[in-house]
């Protein structure tokens, strides 16, 4: 059931999503950050759902961004950990449901552990058709644009590519993102009001929607919420209607 009036032909193509609030949630129950990470695996499930439920292709999580390696060792074995452990118990569930598993960022730099389970996943449900579930690891927005220059200048440099035939999208077709179309809907919970180098030219045209809701609260009914004000606004792309 929709708890908002949620029209189900407007729904966004992909949303991208920055979880934040797990440590605050933790702390207002005196609990350790550990358990806010643990509470915000179980909202993926259900927000993962509600988005199959709802028709959305694509939903982008920012699960771990290469600035957080600066975080304490155990939370960071904790990400990781909880990374492997929710691929092995849900993969098969995810398939069951035709949902696909793709990531961004540089994953090579992950923990052996999460590198397998990553890869049983992407050969698992590389030919499913429902939502596509996208995960930011190791992803930061600026490194990313960096690589694609890189790529850029060797692909001219060789010959593959004329300096004078490069577009924006060429621009988008080196970034790791390039099989997905961009967010039209980037949402980031608990408070914070600013992108933390996601989807940095991804997100050009894309609405933000900020909750004070911290992420191992984001239910079903809180993505209706950002979705329906999402389904409010007047997206003219820096035309006229």
């Amino acid at each position: 059931m929709n708890s908002y009036n949620i029209d189900i032909n407007k729904v966004p193509t992909h949303i991208a999503i920055i979880m934040d609030g797990n440590g605050r949630w933790a702390k207002a129950r005196f609990l350790p950050r550990t358990a806010g990470h643990k509470a915000g695996v179980e909202t993926i499930r259900k927000v993962l759902m509600e988005c199959q439920r709802l028709g959305i292709k694509h939903l982008t999580l920012y699960a771990f961004s290469t600035e957080n390696w600066k975080r304490p060792k155990l939370e960071v074995d904790t990400l990781m950990n909880l990374l492997s452990t929710y691929l092995k118990k849900e993969v098969r569930e995810l398939h069951k449901n035709n949902v696909k598993i793709t990531t961004i960022g540089d994953t090579s730099q992950l923990p052996q552990a999460c590198i397998d389970e990553l890869e049983r996943a992407y050969e698992l449900t590389k030919f499913n058709t429902g939502v596509n579930l996208n995960l930011a690891l190791n992803y930061g927005a600026r490194y990313d644009i960096k690589n694609a220059v890189i790529d850029i200048v060797k692909d001219a440099k060789c010959g593959k590519l004329d300096i004078k035939d490069i577009t924006e999208d060429t621009i988008t077709n080196y970034l790791s993102t390039k099989s997905i179309p961009d967010p039209e809907l980037i949402v980031r919970t608990s408070g914070e009001e600013r992108l933390s180098n996601f989807l940095l030219w991804e997100a050009a045209y894309s609405e933000f929607y900020f909750t004070n809701v911290h992420w191992p609260d984001f239910n079903e009914k809180e993505l209706q919420k950002a979705i329906y004000d999402y389904q409010n606004r007047d997206r003219r792309f820096g035309g006229l209607k």
